[in-house]
């Protein structure tokens, strides 16, 4: 039987101090990329998607993101946005931002919806809704995209196992490509409002073998430098 569209939550909390000075003044997922904020084309592919509902969680200059991205309603969706300086003092990480937001995508069918960071240039990704079917019936924590490894990041993260788990060990191995499906347990351990990295959490569970993985074989691109933001642009 399938389930109803997941909820999905946009990273874009972070300050992009490598990115300076572009993002002494605008919000890192805000920067232009071929014409338009690299945000927007994770809005666009989850409209697509299906996905109704998108949190987007910001705190350095984050009275900017409604102001460029309105209420979704252009791109067929619904943005609900979680002020993390105004409410918290300032940004959360990656796990932090999650489990607080999760009010926000409690809606989300089996307690599962998409995360995505707002700095990663996916084209060509699609945030499948059978892929989303699929996990939201299995027992796994998280599952995740990985990619070949970058030259800024030749050793990657993790492997992928037999079984198509991501195994902390193993080769060949592969960088998370900041994408994947998430269920709320993950989450369960920590209280709204405090600051949490997410890689903890992950290895804790990839111990346990409750995250599997899959290879995503399209470009993909960490924007973490002027130098990764003006090459894109250069290659549309």
């Amino acid at each position: 039987m399938s389930i109803q569209p997941l909820r999905a939550i946009i990273l874009a909390a972070g300050r992009g101090e490598r990115m300076r000075p572009l993002t002494d003044q605008t919000p890192k997922p805000l920067l232009h990329v071929r014409g338009k904020p690299l945000i927007e084309y994770h809005l666009e592919a989850l409209a697509r998607s299906g996905v109704q509902d998108v949190v987007i969680n910001c705190a350095w200059l984050e009275e900017q993101f409604p102001k460029v991205l309105g209420t979704g309603s252009r791109f067929g969706l619904r943005l609900h946005y979680q002020f993390e300086k105004r409410d918290h003092g300032g940004a959360l990480e990656t796990a932090g931002g999650i489990a607080t937001a999760l009010p926000l995508l409690a809606d989300s069918p089996n307690g599962c919806f998409w995360v995505v960071s707002g700095d990663v240039f996916l084209p060509g990704f699609e945030f499948n809704p059978q892929h989303a079917e699929r996990f939201a019936h299995r027992a796994d924590q998280a599952h995740l995209w990985l990619v070949a490894n970058a030259p800024h990041h030749p050793k990657g993260d993790f492997a992928i196992d037999a079984q198509g788990y991501a195994s902390a060990n193993g080769d060949p191995r592969y960088t998370w490509a900041s994408v994947g499906l998430f269920r709320a347990a993950l989450f369960s351990g920590l209280k709204p409002g405090q600051a949490c990295a997410l890689r903890p959490l992950l290895d804790t569970a990839i111990s346990q073998r409750q995250i599997s993985a899959k290879l995503h074989t399209g470009a993909w691109t960490d924007v973490g430098t002027v130098q990764r933001l003006e090459a894109l642009n250069l290659n549309a």
